[in-house]
């Protein structure tokens, strides 16, 4: 379980093997305390870590390739489908560790399970330092968008504004860019979606009982 709260973004790397394939992302610094096996949040699919090894990645854009310690991950042909993991060989991911019994809940409750891929539609900048992001979800998932619910974009958690159809929209604030790759969205960006997994819960529910 994870609450949709980023805790670091690194620019990982995919790599195609046989039917599936491999991500790998450094760790996020020596305060991060994982061990294969554990679940991580990697944009808002849950992965577990195979193993970890020195991997060769740049500090920054530009500069030298050096050995850092990082996370690899196996990608089955099922995440692949669902996810735009295999879009491009490198790209930005947020990360977000699993969620401990003594951790506050700041986001909302987050399973790591991708519904479906959404779509930017619109990016609209009021000059407050954020921005409006509008989002166009794929047929089924828009009766998960309540106004005021919560969803959770590329791992991301956040509230539903003003659904209407098939799309909805989410106030970006300031803190939210310098934190996620929320920075570079742009009309076309394909994005992971989860609904909030307690109104799936009931609708099941509600279903079995008819």
């Amino acid at each position: 379980m994870f609450t949709g709260i980023v805790e670091a973004r690194e620019v990982g790397r995919f790599r195609s093997r046989g039917i599936g394939g491999e991500l790998v992302v450094p760790c996020p610094g020596r305060g991060w305390d994982v061990q294969p096996g554990d679940s991580i949040s990697v944009s808002g699919c849950c992965l577990t870590i195979a193993s970890l090894a020195d991997a060769s990645f740049p500090s920054e854009p530009g500069d030298p390739y050096a050995m850092v310690r990082s996370m690899h991950f196996d990608l089955s042909t099922e995440t692949l489908e669902r996810t735009w993991f295999e879009g491009s060989d490198w790209y930005q991911v947020n990360l977000e560790r699993a969620l401990r019994a003594s951790d506050r809940l700041g986001g909302h409750l987050v399973s790591g399970h991708v519904d479906a891929l959404g779509e930017v539609t619109r990016v609209i900048d009021h000059g407050d330092h954020g921005f409006e992001m509008h989002i166009r979800v794929p047929p089924g998932l828009e009766r998960y968008l309540i106004e005021k619910g919560s969803i959770t974009v590329d791992g991301i958690s956040l509230t539903v504004v003003e659904p209407r159809g098939s799309e909805f929209f989410v106030a970006v604030i300031p803190e939210t860019l310098k934190r996620t790759t929320l920075a570079g969205a742009r009309p076309g960006r394909k994005v992971h979606l989860e609904a909030d997994m307690i109104g799936k819960w009931i609708e099941r529910l509600l279903d079995a009982r008819k």
